[in-house]
């Protein structure tokens, strides 16, 4: 038994309003260093991925709104695995609630838009594309959200793994879009949808 470190499952308290509905959108109670690790991660990696699109050429045919739906989902899937992945958000997305798994699965089931805005606008209107990410996505999602607790880990990993080779082998696109599904695919299933213990250090250690 670890005992430096503790499982802290209280949720702070959160403002009215506008702000409080981001805070819980975000994951109440993210500490300093939370933050600062999502902004440096999230702006460095972001970097890098616009670098590797620039340095493919393939900018060149795309048009504005095209740009603006790479740019925004690009940011939208970096920010996301970094913020599902804190404590703050593990504690309250698998908060002991009844309506905690409905919010859950609308969160995923949300992102069919991004799919809808990849194929569509990005990939010329790939409708076999969008049908096949969403197959993967919703039953991935399903699956996951109804294993038993101990499992959803091994599961949500099976569930990105196939995702990513099917997406290789028969769902395929530009290879400056590769990032797209391991990228989507690893926010959803693996980063939102696996309840984690926050951990952290004893503070009387």
């Amino acid at each position: 038994m670890r005992t430096d470190l503790e499982i802290r499952w209280e949720i702070p308290p959160t403002s009215p309003g506008p702000l409080g509905r981001l805070e819980r959108f975000m994951g109440p109670g993210k500490s300093h260093s939370e933050s600062a690790v999502e902004l440096l991660g999230a702006g460095g990696c972001a970097v890098l991925l616009a670098a590797g699109v620039w340095s493919s050429g393939i900018h060149r045919d795309w048009s504005g709104p095209q740009w603006a739906v790479v740019v925004l989902i690009g940011l939208d899937l970096l920010g996301g695995i970094l913020t599902n992945a804190t404590n703050s958000a593990k504690r309250w997305y698998h908060r002991q609630d009844p309506g905690a798994r409905r919010a859950r699965l609308l969160f995923v089931g949300a992102h069919v838009l991004h799919l809808a805005a990849m194929g569509l606008l990005v990939l010329g209107g790939d409708h076999g594309w969008i049908l096949g990410n969403t197959a993967l996505l919703l039953s991935a999602a399903v699956v996951v959200e109804f294993t038993p607790v101990h499992l959803k880990r091994p599961t949500a990993m099976a569930g990105y793994s196939a995702a990513v080779v099917v997406n290789l082998f028969w769902l395929p696109v530009p290879s400056a879009l590769a990032w797209f599904a391991p990228l989507f695919f690893l926010k959803l299933l693996v980063c939102h949808l696996v309840p984690e213990a926050p951990l952290e250090r004893r503070r009387d250690v």
